[in-house]
Order: structure tokens, then C-alpha cells, then sequence
């Protein structure tokens, strides 16, 4: 769960930054369901992202973790493709 909160977190940041955006945090909040049964894999996971930064756009932001997602954080597509429920969240903190 570090390394999918690491690598999303990372993304957002690169992603918000060549578009010019000003970015001073990025902050992932994790949380997990596991199977009842063993192996206890986990099935679902949501990541919550509060970014702060001065004037950032929700588009701008929504579009960064969107594009974390769906095309450059591998332990993300790696979940997802292996069955686990993958979703993300957003808020924004103007500072």
C-alpha cells in the first residue's frame, strides 16, 4: 500500500509540475479491503490525494490523478489488473 500511495503521489506531483501548475504537498491517504479467506489479498483499495498549492484548478488536479491511474503509476495498473477494486479521491488545498 506504500509503494501504490509512493508511486501515485510521485506521479501527481511530475504531472502537476510540467504542467506549471504550483504544488507544495501531495499527501495519499490509504484504505484497504482484504478477502476473508487465505491468502487475505486485498480486493478493494481507495487513495485519497490533498494536494496544496496556490490557485490549482480542480481540472488540473482531476486530470493528474487521472492520468496516475490509468497510464503511468505501474503498482496501480498492476493492482487493477490483477482484480483488485482500485479508485482515487481528490481534494484541494489552496495555499
Amino acid at each position: 500500500l506504500m509503494g501504490l500511495g509512493a508511486c501515485t503521489s510521485f506521479d501527481i506531483l511530475e504531472i502537476l509540475e510540467k504542467s506549471r501548475v504550483p504544488v507544495s504537498d501531495c499527501v495519499a491517504s490509504i484504505e484497504a479491503e482484504r478477502a476473508d479467506t487465505v491468502p487475505a489479498v486485498f480486493t478493494k483499495i481507495h487513495v485519497h490525494f490533498t494536494v496544496t498549492g496556490k490557485g490549482m484548478k480542480e481540472k488540473q488536479v482531476q486530470r493528474a490523478v487521472e492520468l496516475s491511474a490509468e497510464k503511468y503509476c505501474s503498482a496501480s495498473i498492476m493492482l487493477t489488473q490483477g482484480g483488485v477494486e482500485v479508485t482515487h479521491s481528490y481534494s484541494i488545498i489552496d495555499a
